[in-house]
């Protein structure tokens, strides 16, 4: 079974157009699971017109965040795979089925993606190209982050060792790639499999150069690096 968590914010027709292109890859056995930190009852309405497997539509966590957003989605979630999504891209034809075959050996996969303006107009034909994509876990946790979200999908090991969320993590992302990369195995796909799109009102500046400071950064990778131990240590607690 897999899940598809959605984190939105008013989506309107952009939720409806990324639906669009989620729904014809699903089974009736599988579930989109959307948390709505804006008006839930318009999206609720907006899900009810073009869902034809089960979506469940949930009040967000209202703290104006996508990552504890995601993070209340996720909690929803009952499937073995699980796929994030934003509300705002396109996905291409025959990514679920791409990544589902690339999970056979690995617990979270990550793909490249096509990054477009809010035309669906192709700005750059590769987001591994822009960021520079290199993988190995060092170099993702201390020098530059490659795990994109709404590229992911993991098996749910993986979620269940990730929630629940530590707090002031720089993004939801980020954290559940650096858990799959240092505690299961994560590998990195060249397959462009969504629309990655950048309309000036997106919930992070990914694809775009950083804003935070040189310490914010260091704060960042503190927080993901003291919530990585504490895993560790919860993982000795058990044993």
């Amino acid at each position: 079974m897999v899940s598809v968590c959605i984190a939105t914010y008013n989506g309107g027709e952009m939720l409806r157009t990324q639906l669009a292109s989620i729904l014809p890859q699903l089974s009736p056995t599988d579930e989109i699971v959307i948390s709505e930190d804006g008006d839930l009852e318009e999206t609720r309405k907006l899900v009810a017109d073009i869902t034809t497997v089960r979506c469940v539509v949930v009040e967000g966590p209202r703290v104006h965040s996508p990552i504890y957003n995601f993070e209340n989605a996720l909690r929803r979630a009952k499937g073995d795979i699980i796929f994030l999504s934003d509300q705002d891209d396109k996905w291409c034809e025959g990514k679920v089925a791409t990544m589902c075959a690339a999970l056979k050996d690995c617990e979270c996969v990550c793909s490249d993606c096509y990054v477009t303006d809010k035309a669906f107009n192709i700005t750059a034909p590769s987001f591994y190209g822009v960021v520079g994509k290199r993988e190995g876990k060092f170099f993702n946790l201390l020098r530059h982050n490659c795990y994109l979200g709404c590229c992911m999908a993991f098996r749910r090991t993986v979620l269940e060792k990730a929630l629940p969320f530590p707090k002031k993590l720089p993004m939801h992302d980020i954290w559940i790639g650096n858990v799959s990369a240092f505690f299961y195995r994560l590998r990195f796909i060249d397959d462009k499999l969504i629309l990655f799109r950048r309309h000036g009102e997106n919930a992070s500046s990914t694809a775009g150069k950083s804003d935070s400071s040189f310490l914010q950064k260091i704060q960042y990778r503190y927080q993901v690096i003291k919530g990585l131990c504490m895993i560790c240590f919860r993982n000795k607690r058990k044993h």
